[in-house]
């Protein structure tokens, strides 16, 4: 968005918001019903908005270091149907989306994985499955599994503390659910709607959630109890067009893929081409997707609670939360061989691509279906995701508040979180299909949507079902488990009065074990075509229309219509004819079943022993108060990974320039251990120089652990390996921890009892990197034909010049008793096979991030209107330099971005209403040999409610509001990688409260 159309949006927001508001409020103030009740005389009780926001601002003033807080605006009623919808207001919290909701959170440019989830002060375990295509390994954790109607309030600390969990280097971030003796009484909240999804492509998008909670308290106020439930079904769709690259060429290179040189026959055929040492990238694949997901998300909870005395407090709790999502993929793509290409460019130094065109040879074959096969195909592919994600915490709680101002804790926790497959078929599942002629294909990337097209054979129709060709597919079979036993001892001494105010000081335990597994079947040998089209039904294929599922972005000559398929059927017919998963091409499944057998199962044990010890101290400085806290936390892990490794026995040589390494169904566990301790200290300092102003000055040591795939023990090799050599990687359990030292200064003035303004500075010097070395080593005794015998003497043969293919033959032709068909085998005589072993290794990197904060709250005195402002800018010194090719290794950070948010209220008579713009600018969102940056993005949600009588309400709500859509590129912007329109989602119900 250029910086015009932002100063419009922004003038155009702020106008609109303000007229809207004003007339809704008009129009409440004709009503009788009050937002504010007076109880025991002239006391005012202010529930809503304004009072979430009072308690937000409350416990950002009272805290130590730099806390930012959203609290539910009443019981079972938090602002945000999502949690990560919510965090995102607060300043310096960004997004990341998953199927149009709120997913992950990342706080002042570090990702999902450097911030660290607690519930309750309880470190929580996380269970992610990600893309699917490889073994988990993320400590993300993800929101969407909570429903937000049982949480009481989410904290940020963005400042160390030795008396929090340690891991999060972004932010750790608290979850705080309701208990019942902390508001004595009987109260409820019960809540009905129905969510109208504007993007799902077919069948009913509208969908129910349900949620209720009761809290009450009994014998003198002494037994506590609080029940909280939640349905949430939701139906949508996210559609997109993708794009695979190559990757990032030099000019003067001449490889495979890479543009034809000066001089050469095809080079006319470039315009424009890039200079030597401009880079480019040139596209591998492209497709439009049609994803379609039903999502069920089910939350619990259960509090129980005694105090038999002012002294003594036990609190016994459960939360449970349960999501099942499933994704339904049908594209049409096509995949480039780089062979007789036409293509337009862009100036460099960074070149991208205005249109990338290539033309085939005519297929050959005898008349019919069959004379398509070796021909260029356009595909016509599905797949299938589902996976539930099941998360159980159950906690004890026991607290004794002794004399003279020393209070114990004793807190305990057992809790799991698993992710697993829900259907037969396993965790992630694709299936190919394909029409064999094209004749030419080409995309246009001038404009925000590529515009793919293509063009067959004469006589070839692709929309004639009878001609789709099942071809090569996939079956993924992934779990992810983790289980957290903690156990924590607090202490306090509140010294009455004097230079100390407080020691606090306490000692943690935490046993986590991790189980990540993941297995495949696959038959991407196949992608030439499985069969005849003939062994597929005509009736199993549908129809279905491009443009419409763009709108907004849908452009002429692109893709008009495809075939999609019944997934399920499908998989049972390929099963049928082709043994697809009975007789894989690769991988082994359950007997009877298209669940794959695990090949990678990793297993980590962390154990971490952290005593800590803070001294807070009150004082008088130039005659205003102030406030010291020292803070030391000691930790120390030890880490014992398993990982099963499967057994190679032999190799085979399957094409010119492809071998295979041949498993012999068994594997076994390869164990390492790993150990280290961190000493980490935190000082906070406050002053007021003036009542109700705050300056605060914070240092502090925080830490963030690898992801568990780094961690795995056990050498693995890569099935396909090449002539020059192959592929693998070991894990590396005795990494250290990534190391933040953190400075955090910050102003604020809390001018009203819900409004301040505050400005903040932060610096984190960042360093223990993880990055990866290559070993080259032979593994397990695996020899290749490659330099044996008989490839010397094909050698001597056909000399020197001899190409790949023709070696090949003649070891065929020549040495049949060791080959089987057009398969080589390894022989006698063969040398051993050398493989370059990726490992994780702590680099000696460095990285510094820093930024600003800035903030508002407001609310316009008794009128009830309010604003919300606050923008986020960040920096960091390790960038990406997009001029750089590929064979350039570099380092950079992700995840930095600006980012803004403003919002308009007015909480009075009754009703309550908002407006809120969210808006995070571009973000370098992976590295690697190529860069991938997520664009700019914004988005307007809107909600409103009015109280027809006291404890009866209707709201409505409004996601996306102007149905902003998401793009994603690699080093230019015309090198996209995704584009996705985007769809509003609406909402309404009724609430019932007491």
């Amino acid at each position: 968005m250029r910086a015009s159309q932002k100063q419009w949006l922004a003038k155009f927001l702020v106008g609109t918001s303000a007229l809207s508001l004003m007339g809704i409020a008009q129009a409440a103030v004709a009503q009788e019903t009050a937002a504010e009740g007076e109880a025991n005389g002239d006391e005012i009780v202010v529930t809503g908005i304004r009072a979430s926001l009072e308690a937000s601002a409350m416990i950002k003033r009272e805290a130590q270091g730099v806390v930012d807080a959203i609290s539910a605006e009443d019981i079972g009623k938090f602002p945000d149907t999502n949690l990560a919808e919510s965090l995102q207001r607060i300043t310096g919290v960004s997004i990341d989306r998953s199927n149009g909701e709120g997913s992950l959170v990342t706080v002042r440019g570090f990702g999902p994985e450097f911030n660290l989830v607690t519930l309750n002060g309880r470190q929580m375990p996380t269970a992610l499955i990600g893309d699917g295509g490889s073994a988990p390994s993320s400590r993300s954790f993800d929101f969407a599994n909570l429903a937000s109607e049982g949480i009481a309030a989410v904290e940020v600390y963005k400042s160390g503390r030795a008396t929090i969990e340690s891991g999060g280097i972004g932010s750790t971030i608290n979850i705080r659910t309701p208990r019942p003796l902390d508001n004595p009484g009987m109260r409820g909240s019960l809540s009905v709607k129905g969510v109208y999804d504007t993007s799902r492509n077919e069948g009913n998008p509208i969908t129910p959630e349900v949620s209720g909670i009761f809290s009450s308290t009994f014998a003198d106020d002494t037994i506590g109890i609080v029940l909280v439930g939640s349905y949430q079904k939701r139906r949508s769709s996210t559609n997109s067009a993708n794009a695979g690259w190559r990757d990032g060429y030099l000019g003067s290179e001449n490889n495979w893929g890479s543009l034809a040189q000066p001089g050469t026959p095809r080079a006319a055929n470039i315009t424009n081409r890039p200079d030597p040492t401009d880079v480019y990238q040139v596209p591998q694949n492209a497709s439009y997707d049609l994803n379609d997901i039903d999502r069920e998300r089910i939350n619990g909870q259960a509090v129980l609670q005694f105090r038999p005395s002012d002294a003594f407090t036990a609190t016994i709790d459960y939360v449970y939360s349960r999501n099942t999502v499933e994704t339904r993929n049908s594209n049409v793509g096509v995949w480039f061989n780089h062979e007789d290409t036409s293509s337009a460019w862009t100036d460099g130094p960074v070149a991208g691509p205005l249109f990338y065109t290539e033309r085939f040879a005519a297929p050959t074959g005898t008349p019919g279906p069959n004379a398509l096969y070796g021909g260029k195909d356009l595909s016509y592919s599905g797949a299938l995701t589902e996976n539930r994600a099941e998360n159980k915490s159950l906690g004890v709680n026991l607290e004794w508040q002794g004399p003279g101002g020393v209070t114990f804790e004793l807190d305990g926790h057992h809790s799991t979180a698993a992710v697993n497959p829900v259907n037969r078929f396993g965790s992630s599942m694709s299936l190919g299909n394909a029409v064999f002629g094209v004749q030419n294909q080409s995309i246009n990337f001038e404009n925000d949507l590529p515009i793919i097209s293509y063009g067959m054979f004469p006589g070839i129709d692709p929309l004639n079902a009878s001609l789709i060709t099942p071809t090569g597919n996939a079956f993924r079979n992934a779990i992810f488990r983790n289980r957290i036993n903690q156990v924590q001892l607090r202490g306090q001494y509140d010294h009455d009065g004097g230079f100390l105010d407080s020691i606090d000081f306490g000692v943690s335990y935490v046993d986590s074990k991790v189980r990540s597994a993941f297995g495949t079947i696959q038959n991407d040998d196949t992608w030439g075509g499985a069969g005849p089209a003939s062994s597929i039904p005509d009736d199993i294929f549908s129809l279905v229309t491009l443009p419409d599922k763009f709108p907004g972005l849908a452009r002429d000559g692109m893709i008009q219509s495809f075939y999609t398929f019944d997934f399920e059927r499908m998989a049972d017919l390929v099963e049928q004819n082709f043994q697809t998963c009975s007789n894989p091409a690769t991988g082994s499944a359950q007997p009877g079943t298209c669940l794959a057998n695990f090949n990678t199962d990793r297993r980590i044990s962390e154990k971490t022993l952290a005593p800590y010890l803070q001294v807070a101290t009150v004082f008088d400085l130039f005659q205003n108060p102030a406030h010291f806290v020292a803070g030391l936390r000691y930790e120390t892990t030890d880490i014992a990974s398993a990982a099963l490794v499967p057994v190679p026995v032999t190799t085979r040589w399957v094409g010119d320039n492809e071998l295979n390494v041949v498993f012999s169904g068994d594997s076994d566990f390869t164990r390492f251990k790993g150990s280290y301790d961190n000493w980490l200290p935190a000082f906070d300092f406050d002053i007021s120089p003036m009542e109700n102003v705050k300056l605060r000055a914070s240092y502090s040591h925080t830490i963030t652990r690898p992801d568990y795939a780094s961690m795995q023990g056990g050498r693995t090799i890569d099935t396909l390996f090449r002539v020059g050599g192959g592929t693998g990687a070991q894990g590396n359990p005795g990494l250290i921890p990534y190391k933040s030292k953190n400075i955090d200064l910050s102003a604020e003035w809390y001018y009203d009892r819900d409004s301040y303004i505050s400005v903040g500075y932060f610096n984190k010097d960042v360093s223990n990197f993880i990055s990866s070395t290559r070993i080259d080593s032979s593994a397990f005794g695996l020899t290749t034909p490659i330099g044996g015998t008989r490839w010397n003497a094909a050698l001597a043969a056909l000399g020197a010049n001899a190409t790949v293919g023709q070696i090949r033959q003649y070891i065929i032709t020549n040495f049949p008793s060791t080959v089987t068909g057009n398969i080589i085998n390894a022989a006698p005589g063969d040398p051993l096979v050398n493989f370059e072993i990726t490992t994780p290794i702590n680099s000696d990197q460095k990285a510094s991030i820093d930024g600003w904060e800035f903030a508002l709250q407001h609310s316009f005195w008794d009128t009830g209107f309010g604003v919300i402002l606050n923008y986020t800018k960040v920096d960091g010194d390790a960038t990406y330099d997009n001029t750089q090719p590929s064979s350039v290794p570099q380092f950079a950070l992700t995840g930095l971005s600006d980012s803004a948010n403003a919002v308009a209220y007015y909480d009075k008579n009754g009703l309550q209403a908002r407006v809120a713009w969210n808006w995070r600018d571009e973000f370098l969102a992976g590295t690697g040999p190529n860069p991938f940056y997520t664009e700019e993005y914004w988005q307007i949600d809107a909600s409103a409610s009015y109280e027809f009588i006291p404890g009866l309400t209707a709201f409505v709500e409004a996601i996306n509001l102007t149905g902003e859509g998401r793009r994603g590129h690699l080093r230019y912007k015309n090198n996209v990688t995704f584009v996705q329109p985007g769809f509003a989602r609406y909402a309404a119900g009724v609430r019932f409260s007491f």
